[in-house]
């Protein structure tokens, strides 16, 4: 009989420690969006195991796609970047509003995100963060540079960086004179702006020392003073300015990119209560803060300000003026058609010679 009862306790620990292992929320998101700190206090408060993926919007979208919503609890994709997908794809599931704490959020934001996540009916995401894509100048040796044609401009030839992604077509549609989010109902003059921009950056690669993949790779370019003129993000600016004063971010005068990064649940997640929990624990204002002091990052948080280091606080009054906010460009949802048209775009630029 103690034979029964040893073997049925131990039965009973190896049932345990099973569904201890398995309560692990597996998060796919930007470098930076978890750090280290808030991982060990939500572990340490849940219990839960956080298992962090980092990605872009583009990986995102492709890991999804190539599982249909599965491998993943928790995804952190842009907001202009989900109904399209979602529509064609449904690889994310609608939001329970009721596991989220409301109160936690800007509510202008959170509404924002609502109804430009809507899919039949339905919304999926709620914010996480937001920002701009704009440009890092060194005053020192680009002195003037704050337009997003100084990317092309020949005074800097070797000296200049940035992402062959769709927000530098964008940029460069409105350095060209366009407006591509007016263009986004007409399909064949986004086109016809699409062949421009091609030929313009095609023409542009030899003024162009690399093609960063993430934010640490242009941190590093702009710090050792590779490059004078970049086009990334204010954090990225912020970071830099912060060991070298004559380096900083740049509203660029066409008008920075706005965007709100946001969490989506995908649609075959296995942890879908962990994820919630995630979503409430990161958006608590000390976290946010905490988030916001490490990545110089704007929250969705409500209350995170007051949390907020002052030296983060002063580095966005520096580079958003009023002036300078009125004139964000902020992203609308892209159309799948015009996505891939812009891959296309994207891939012809990255093979020419």
């Amino acid at each position: 009989m103690k034979k029964v009862i040893v073997l049925a306790s131990l039965m009973l620990f190896a049932f345990a420690g099973v569904a201890q292992a398995a309560e692990t929320l597996k998060l796919l998101t930007w470098k930076g969006y978890a750090p280290k700190a808030l991982i060990d206090k939500f572990e340490k408060e849940t219990g839960i195991k956080v298992e962090a993926t980092y990605s872009n919007n583009e990986e995102m979208i492709a890991k999804l796609r190539a599982t249909r919503g599965a491998g993943f609890d928790l995804a952190q994709p842009s907001q202009d970047r989900i109904s399209s997908v979602q529509a064609k794809f449904k690889i994310y599931q609608p939001m329970d509003y009721s596991k989220i704490d409301a109160d936690l959020f800007i509510p202008s934001m959170l509404d924002a995100v609502k109804k430009n996540t809507l899919v039949k009916g339905k919304s999926h995401a709620v914010p996480f963060c937001w920002g701009t894509s704009g440009l890092v100048v060194n005053s020192a040796k680009a002195p003037g540079a704050s337009s997003y044609k100084d990317l092309l401009n020949e005074k800097y030839k070797g000296r200049v960086t940035y992402r062959l992604k769709r927000p530098t077509l964008i940029a460069m549609g409105f350095a060209l004179g366009y407006n591509p989010f007016e263009l986004y109902s007409d399909p064949k003059a986004y086109k016809m702006m699409l062949d421009k921009i091609e030929k313009t950056l095609i023409a542009a690669k030899p003024l162009v020392n690399n093609y960063y993949a993430n934010g640490d790779a242009a941190l590093a370019s702009i710090r050792s003073e590779e490059v004078y003129v970049a086009m990334t993000w204010e954090s990225i600016g912020w970071k830099a300015h912060a060991d070298n004063k004559a380096i900083d971010y740049i509203a660029p005068k066409e008008g920075a990119l706005g965007w709100i990064d946001t969490f989506a649940i995908p649609a075959k997640a296995e942890n879908v209560d962990a994820a919630y929990k995630w979503i409430n624990f990161i958006l608590k204002p000390e976290n946010a803060a905490y988030f916001s002091s490490q990545e110089n990052v704007p929250t969705a948080s409500k209350g995170a300000n007051k949390f907020i280091k002052p030296e983060v606080a002063a580095n966005f009054e520096r580079s958003f003026p009023q002036e300078a906010i009125d004139n964000i460009k902020w992203y609308p949802p892209v159309p799948a058609k015009l996505e891939s048209m812009e891959g296309k775009t994207l891939d012809r630029i990255k093979a020419a010679n």
